[in-house]
């Protein structure tokens, strides 16, 4: 079952507030979850999997697909380090080299996809 989309109308204000700081457990998680969908949805594919634990996972990145265990392009971070990435207040390569963004296989790379627009 696909899990419900979140709209632009209820995203938009929660990432605004998380970004801004100060943000509840539930507005920083539905601002996490709807960046994730904003990035799925552009650059839909099953390459490389973005994980923000315990937030949400979206699968993204035209290429070639996994179908069982761990996949081999992943991407992880926290949640704060996420809106950064996400916002543009940070940049991929500050991230990765920061060590707050933990990026393995060869296509795991969110570069030139970031910031997202919300």
């Amino acid at each position: 079952m696909a899990r419900a989309k979140i709209p632009d109308s209820v995203g938009g204000p929660a990432v605004r507030s998380a970004v801004a700081g100060g943000a509840d457990r539930e507005t920083t998680a539905t601002a996490v979850r709807y960046l994730l969908q904003l990035l799925a949805e552009r650059a839909p594919g099953n390459t490389v999997e973005v994980r923000v634990p315990p937030f949400g996972a979206v699968q993204c990145i035209p290429g070639p697909r996994h179908t069982r265990g761990t996949p081999p392009n992943v991407i992880e971070t926290d949640a704060a380090t996420w809106l950064a990435l996400a916002s543009g207040a940070t940049t991929w390569d500050e991230g990765v080299a920061s060590g707050a963004v933990h990026a393995s296989g060869q296509r795991a790379t969110l570069e030139g996809l970031l910031p997202l627009r919300y």
